[in-house]
């Protein structure tokens, strides 16, 4: 996980908390635990996790004693996951640059403009196709 979520350009760190987080027992893991089973810093920790938190992937829980652990969230690929708002914007900058070309008198059509084209048509694709396959799978798995 760490591997493949590192060449999507997250950090390390993040894709080995997550990749744990996925198959670890105790599901629910202290800081101490994670650095342990996975040789990281106790750095490398907080700021994978905090990262983990606000995307979504996991939250905190009551460790025994004192302090807190992560959990990994039941459903966590799937509300972490916001395909739409990242293609919303990414159709959003494209829109912006065919804009500019207009501007300068380039047609949609025309070569320099066809690349962006057809970049935001794809965009604006996902943008509406991916919500409704992310909602079939939560009716299907009745999540």
């Amino acid at each position: 996980m760490g591997t493949a979520l590192a060449g999507m350009g997250v950090t390390p760190a993040f894709g080995k908390l997550l990749g744990w987080l996925l198959i670890c027992e105790p599901p629910a893991q202290t800081s101490a635990q994670l650095a342990e089973a996975l040789g990281l810093s106790k750095g490398s920790i907080s700021t994978g996790m905090r990262l983990l938190e606000r995307t979504g992937f996991v939250r905190r829980v009551p460790a025994p004693g004192r302090g807190h652990a992560y959990e990994l969230m039941p459903n966590a690929m799937i509300s972490g996951t916001d395909a739409a708002a990242t293609y919303a914007a990414m159709r959003h900058v494209t829109e912006r640059g065919l804009a500019l070309l207009a501007a300068q008198g380039f047609a949609e059509d025309h070569d320099r403009a066809r690349r962006l084209r057809i970049n935001r048509d794809f965009f604006l694709f996902i943008e509406e196709e991916v919500p409704k396959l992310i909602d079939r799978f939560k009716q299907e798995n009745d999540l």
